[in-house]
């Protein structure tokens, strides 16, 4: 399966590597900067190089893409990935506002093509373990999680974690994958309280994110740009607990009632072999994170944004 690359900052070069670990074929890498482009093709050994997007997908022996670029430009480009006839890898997170989502996936279905969003957290094998003991009634009911993922990065009104244009924010960039996790253990939340500082670009400097159910279940989630919080997750159920260690989106260990598992760190070859297993299978989405658990983590981050006072709607 031959793979393109759209945009070249650094989560393109960890996953470029990863998808080569994997075993993965990458033909083609595109830039606005098409020095970057032949730079990031040189070094990986890549094929192709191209200095727009638009040319990497007329390429007729491109079959998936791997959307790389700031959240504020996954709208545009997915979209014409799949009216290009592609299949997509899109990072989180996904979209900037529900609509965004909702347009991307309707035409992924209209178009009968493969489409997923990059939470490699759900395919690393230490998160299925916690799922699969909660499931097995390990930890008997959960409760309570408590997550946190923050971290202190200088204030630059041009830089890409700051510029609302961008989708930056802590909340899009780092409280997705807190949020996302909750939704996989507990599921949908019925009631979401945020509260939060902002930047002087209009996005969210800090949050703390209060999940509710009705069952009484409840998750406390921060993330920050402006405090090391570090990336730990913890999971509380009524016969004992499941600690995921830092960092909690990619965990290397984890603790379940006392007793450590560990693994090593295959970043996101787990994620490329999937999204090639189930392109290889005909499938439009991966049963572990499919569309619809995509529109419900971002519905959740929207509703946060919004009571925080941030809104990414005509923000690109």
């Amino acid at each position: 399966m031959k793979w393109g690359v759209i945009a070249t900052g650094g989560i393109a070069h960890a996953v470029t590597a990863d998808m080569l670990k994997a075993g993965a074929t990458v033909l083609a890498v595109s830039s606005r900067d098409i020095t970057k482009a032949q730079k990031f093709a040189e070094n990986f050994g890549i094929e192709r190089a191209y200095g727009d997007y638009r040319d990497l997908l007329a390429d007729p022996d491109v079959e998936v893409v791997y959307v790389a670029t700031p959240h504020g430009q996954h709208h545009e480009v997915v979209l014409a990935a799949l009216d290009a006839g592609k299949n997509v890898l899109c990072e989180k997170a996904f979209a900037l506002t529900v609509a965004d989502a909702e347009e991307m996936i309707e035409r992924a279905r209209s178009k009968n093509l493969f489409l997923m969003e990059a939470m490699w957290t759900r395919f690393n094998p230490l998160v299925r373990k916690v799922q699969e003991a909660i499931e097995a009634g390990e930890i008997g009911e959960v409760r309570m999680i408590r997550a946190d993922f923050g971290f202190r990065h200088a204030f630059s009104d041009g830089d890409r974690l700051w510029a609302k244009e961008a989708g930056g924010g802590a909340t899009l960039d780092l409280g997705v994958y807190p949020v996302a996790l909750t939704h996989q253990l507990l599921g949908v939340p019925t009631h979401v309280h945020a509260h939060g500082s902002l930047a002087p670009t209009e996005v969210d400097a800090d949050a703390g994110i209060f999940l509710a159910y009705d069952n009484g279940a409840h998750a406390l989630l921060s993330c920050s740009l402006v405090a090391d919080t570090g990336a730990r997750a913890e999971i509380v159920g009524t016969l004992g607990r499941i600690e995921l260690v830092d960092p909690m989106f990619n965990p290397t260990a984890v603790v379940i009632n006392g007793v450590e598992h560990t693994i090593e760190d295959e970043g996101y070859q787990h994620q490329i072999r999937a999204v090639e297993e189930s392109v290889a299978a005909g499938l439009t989405e991966n049963p572990r994170i499919t569309w619809e658990n995509t529109l419900e983590v971002m519905r959740t981050l929207e509703e946060a944004l919004r009571q925080m006072g941030v809104s990414y709607a005509g923000a690109k």
